[in-house]
């Protein structure tokens, strides 16, 4: 029986790099409750979330399938000083943010966690961003835009904040939300290769 590979995420861009894959694929929004534990490192709380996320989605899903489930989780955070910065909570919030990581090298972490009702399979990928100068009216402009609103340290590259990212040392499509080279890897260990298309979209 074929598998069903299930991404556990309402990002669309994760959907648009997991169908650069070529693989099939269904979506299912993971509800969990993503609060830092005290004294959490970065490292730890994204792995934590991406293995969540996957946790959630396939003992949810799994009355729905006949076929065994493959559940993709992630998740991305930005870390300027050693300090997460999630999404921002109002203008206030991205103004700090912003003029944190203006002129400045951040990283940013995405965990990768794929597993079935047998194995778990994770990676984490460290990329390093560095921004421009970033003014005041620069980030009264962006903010306007709505992008910051729902991302992790209130930027996304992709976007009109790529605008800000001078230099990229690490891999790009982690910084939008899911590394495709680790991602591809990990899936093949389940038995799902690119190309292989077996849509139930």
């Amino acid at each position: 029986m074929e598998k069903v590979l299930i991404l556990g995420s309402a990002s669309p861009r994760r959907k648009s790099l997991l169908q650069l894959l070529d693989v099939g694929f269904e979506v299912h929004h993971a509800d969990i409750d993503e609060s830092i534990l005290p004294g959490e490192k970065p490292e730890n709380y994204v792995a934590r979330l991406a293995k969540a996320k996957a946790e959630a989605v396939l003992r949810t899903a799994r009355e729905d399938y006949q076929a065994p489930l493959v559940v993709l989780g992630s998740d991305t955070t930005v870390v300027s000083d050693g300090q997460i910065m999630g999404k921002p909570s109002n203008l206030e919030d991205a103004r700090r943010m912003l003029s944190l990581l203006s002129d400045a090298w951040h990283q940013v972490l995405t965990a990768v966690c794929v597993l079935d009702e047998n194995k778990v399979e994770q990676v984490l990928v460290e990329s390093r961003v560095k921004f421009r100068s970033v003014s005041h009216r620069d980030i009264d402009w962006y903010w306007n835009t709505g992008e910051p609103a729902d991302k992790a340290g209130a930027y996304g590259i992709q976007g009109h904040g790529g605008v800000f990212v001078e230099r990229v040392d690490g891999s790009y499509s982690a910084i939008v939300g899911l590394p495709l080279c680790e991602t591809s890897e990990l899936l093949g260990k389940f038995g799902i290769k690119m190309g292989s298309m077996n849509h139930h979209e």
